[in-house]
């Protein structure tokens, strides 16, 4: 039996199945199962200790947080990109002009700021930035982590951050970023900040720190805040007034010391620590620091210098000159950043401006129709080419054209020294294709009244088949006399039949060497020699200066230099030209020294400003225009007078005007400028 029951039992044994590899594979996967399921509550333990984690699951929590925390920062640093393009207030500059003593005129453009290399930022100012900024600037990675943290937390209780970033991070918020302190904004600063600072060298990120940085003031900008506060170029700083800079970023309104005594207050202390800061670092001395016990007050805040008065048309003036006499687009000067140092003198633009002035309040537009819509115009251009003063208006803001570049004036008779001048330089023609004929001062030409004009071939004849013929002044009639003293006189009828004589193609010519411009003339008929030409007060006042100048013609030109970001810029100067000799320069010379400085000279009124001055009165023969040019050695000036019609913008008549009855009551204004400016000290 027991052997039966063995036999049986191994039977059994025998056909028992194993279990197979699928089983096995469940029941590991549920053992491993059942290591990791999360113990929480915790089996086994009582009380408290069921609610607390062990040590394990705190180390794989933290460890899960990291993971996806850092797999959320890589994701989002690889999605961040720099923008190609900066802000466009971190880009745009405003343009500065100067005036000729180098004192500034005037600021155009949206912002104020102007662009300056670190190399020309002092390294005390620049330290005195990092103090107070961001003194691991050029060890750290361009990112706080102090102030990720502060975000981090201001997010969860208040959904805003605050400071505490680095210059890189200041930086990346000034040029590509909003102002607004949101975290989500602060995250893609960082991130950028971190980019930037692989891509750009620590200087360079400096020095767009700087010059895109708030100073308070309208400054954008190291540069533009050194003149707000100091009134000097960002190198002439000491580390001082960088101190004070430097202590206007954490926020201009409220340290700015001159706009209230807790203001003061503040940027004392603000500059002591910033000062301190730097002796702590190492970038300053303690026998330096020991110097700076006086706190280095800014001067009181500027006025804003805009385009009012005659400063508008002076701007104007510059900058077209700049379009024309470089490669810079009118796009490209927009965008700011230049510094135009201009001819203007402060002085004469305002002693010009003020003997107009004299002038204009002698009129009553008010209550004489005669005396309402009066044009002047006046410059002053120096022998070589430089223009000195302008008066375009009664203010840029009330009037926008210019009328010292206007081109509507005839010049009236105050053309005729360069018929003279023609004259003297080419001959005359009297017989047709026969040989020129020279002239000189002492040639005698008819002066009387209403005598015929002459063509080589006879009489000149009108389109209605009329011989024209010459009026003089008051219908004035002189007989036999020499051409100067025809200038000195200024009778006509000489100078008309000169004209044709020499050939009006020639005396064309010979006034456009003088400096007057092609565009200038009209039709080539006898009156031409009579100013039928409307040449700028500028272009006349260059041309008069030509004789000044020995014969040699400088082109008047309203900028001296010009710079962007501190480098020089090239400026075409137009090349100095040969117009007439010297011999022909100085008879023209003679001529008009003579009109002002003989008891019968037609100009005498002008000898009150000196006994070198030399110049010639001028009327258009429909009496609609009046002028005077009159020069020294060193200074050419043309004042021009008219009235037009508003809205045809025809030239009306100067009849009347002043309360005077006589038709050319007019003329005299130009000349009572000309000498209450001239003999004001200002304009010497």
């Amino acid at each position: 039996m027991l052997g039966s029951s063995d036999n049986a039992m191994g039977k059994h044994r025998k056909h028992r199945r194993k279990p197979s590899s699928g089983s096995r594979g469940m029941r590991l996967r549920r053992w491993a199962a059942a290591r990791v399921r999360l113990d929480y509550p915790r089996a086994g333990r009582r009380g408290v200790g069921r609610w607390l984690p062990s040590w394990r699951q705190v180390t794989l929590l933290f460890v899960f947080c990291l993971g996806s925390l850092t797999g959320l920062l890589s994701y989002l640093y690889l999605q961040t990109d720099i923008p190609k393009n900066l802000n466009d207030f971190a880009t745009q500059q405003d343009n500065v002009y100067y005036w000729a003593d180098g004192s500034e005129m005037a600021r155009t453009g949206p912002v104020n700021r102007q662009e300056v290399p670190l190399d020309k930022v002092p390294q005390d100012v620049q330290w005195a930035v990092l103090a107070a900024e961001n003194a691991s600037f050029y060890s750290d990675s361009g990112v706080s982590p102090s102030g990720l943290m502060r975000a981090v937390t201001r997010m969860v209780t208040g959904g805003e951050t605050q400071g505490g970033s680095t210059i890189t991070q200041q930086y990346v918020k000034n040029a590509y970023l909003n102002q607004r302190q949101t975290f989500s904004r602060k995250l893609t600063e960082m991130f950028m900040a971190i980019k930037l600072d692989d891509r750009m060298s620590k200087r360079e990120i400096l020095q767009r720190y700087l010059n895109t940085s708030w100073f308070g003031r309208g400054s954008y900008g190291i540069q533009r805040a050194a003149y707000a506060y100091y009134g000097k170029d960002v190198s002439e700083l000491n580390a001082s007034e960088g101190a004070l800079l430097a202590s206007l970023l954490k926020g201009a309104g409220t340290f700015d010391p001159t706009l209230s005594a807790k203001n003061h207050k503040r940027a004392v202390d603000r500059w002591k620590w910033v000062l301190d800061r730097m002796v702590d670092i190492g970038k300053l001395s303690r026998s330096e620091r020991a110097r700076y016990t006086s706190f280095p007050e800014p001067k009181a805040p500027p006025k804003s210098a805009g385009l009012t008065g005659q400063v508008g048309y002076l701007v104007e003036t510059a900058k077209a000159y700049v379009s024309s006499h470089t490669e810079i687009s009118d796009a490209d000067f927009d965008l700011g950043g230049y510094q135009i140092h201009t001819t203007f003198e402060k002085p004469k633009v305002q002693a010009l401006a003020k003997a107009v002035k004299k002038t204009r309040d002698t009129l009553d537009p008010e209550h004489r129709p005669e005396d309402r819509h009066v044009r002047i115009g006046a410059a002053s251009v120096a022998p070589g080419g430089a223009i000195r003063a302008l008066y375009g208006g009664p203010g840029y803001l009330e009037q926008g054209f210019n009328d010292a570049n206007a081109s509507n004036v005839p010049a009236g008779t105050s053309f005729t020294p360069f018929v003279y001048a023609a004259a003297l330089r080419d001959g005359v023609l009297l017989k047709r294709n026969g040989e020129r004929t020279p002239v000189t001062p002492s040639t005698l030409y008819d002066g009387d009244n209403k005598i015929a004009v002459h063509t080589p071939e006879g009489p000149y004849w009108d389109r209605s088949g009329k011989i024209v013929r010459a009026d003089n002044d008051g219908d004035a009639s002189y007989g036999q006399v020499s051409l100067r003293q025809a200038i000195v006189r200024s009778i006509n009828t000489p100078m008309i039949q000169l004209g044709m004589d020499v050939g009006l193609d020639r005396v064309r010519q010979a006034s456009i060497d003088a400096g007057m411009l092609p565009s200038s003339f009209g039709a080539r008929v006898p009156a031409f020699s009579l100013g039928t030409a409307t040449p700028s007060s500028i272009r006349m006042a260059s041309a008069y200066g030509t004789f000044a100048a020995e014969g040699t013609h400088h082109a008047p030109y309203s900028v001296s230099g010009l710079t962007h970001g501190g480098q020089r810029l090239d400026l075409r100067k137009d090349s100095a030209k040969r117009a007439f000799s010297p011999a022909v320069a100085a008879e023209v010379d003679d001529a008009l020294r003579g009109s002002v400085q003989s008891p019968e000279g037609a100009a005498r009124g002008a000898a009150a400003a000196g006994g070198e001055v030399a110049g010639k009165a001028g009327t258009a023969q429909d009496g609609n225009s009046a002028w005077f040019v009159g020069y020294t050695k060193k200074l050419s000036t043309a004042v021009s007078l008219s009235r037009v019609d508003p809205k045809s913008q025809e030239l009306m008549p100067l009849k009347g005007m002043g309360g005077k009855a006589t038709d050319t009551s007019g003329d005299t204004y130009p000349l009572d400028i000309w000498k209450t400016y001239m003999t004001d000290r200002a304009a010497e």
